[in-house]
């Protein structure tokens, strides 16, 4: 996708963190990487991305680079890396799909059925903030206010709970 991207457009920029997928998040490892077509941009554009990085750090730590290096260049250490993201990976989806089924068996409408689209880390269940509220005092269930969920925080054990709760409170 994001060699498409890049075929596709004049310029662009590519962020990229690998700060989660490799439980990193203290160690600010990723990269900014621009594209463009005329390389005589090249040496304003290298003088903006120094500025930027100055502005925010000068001298960041080097620890999580270094793991992740490790981890990429070595044959071995990449595949276990890629069975555990992998395994994590299918670990939520299945929590998705679990938590849409749930709220589908308690509520008997397709209301929460994207839960099971989406991908990543979190969803937003789309609830009002008193159903937020209640969640919090009701049933001790703590989310964002906008009704944002940490999958990966879920379990097949407290997914029926956490699905009886938000059922409970009237969503």
């Amino acid at each position: 996708g994001t060699r498409h991207v890049v075929a596709s457009c004049p310029e662009v920029l590519i962020a990229a963190s690998c700060s989660k997928n490799f439980g990193i998040y203290r160690e600010r490892t990723g990269l900014l990487m621009a594209v463009c077509q005329d390389s005589a941009r090249r040496p304003t554009t290298q003088a903006n991305l120094a500025y930027l990085n100055r502005q925010n750090y000068s001298f960041p730590p080097d620890h999580g680079a270094r793991l992740v290096s490790l981890v990429l260049n070595d044959d071995a250490l990449r595949a276990d890396w890629q069975a555990e993201l992998e395994e994590v990976r299918r670990g939520m989806l299945g929590l998705r799909e679990q938590l849409a089924q749930e709220l589908r068996k308690l509520s008997g409408s397709d209301r929460f059925g994207f839960i099971a689209q989406h991908r990543g880390m979190f969803s937003r269940l789309g609830l009002e903030p008193d159903k937020v509220e209640a969640l919090r005092k009701d049933h001790a269930i703590y989310m964002v206010g906008d009704s944002r969920i940490n999958i990966a925080g879920l379990n097949a054990r407290t997914v029926p709970l956490l699905a009886q709760a938000i059922i409970d409170v009237g969503a």
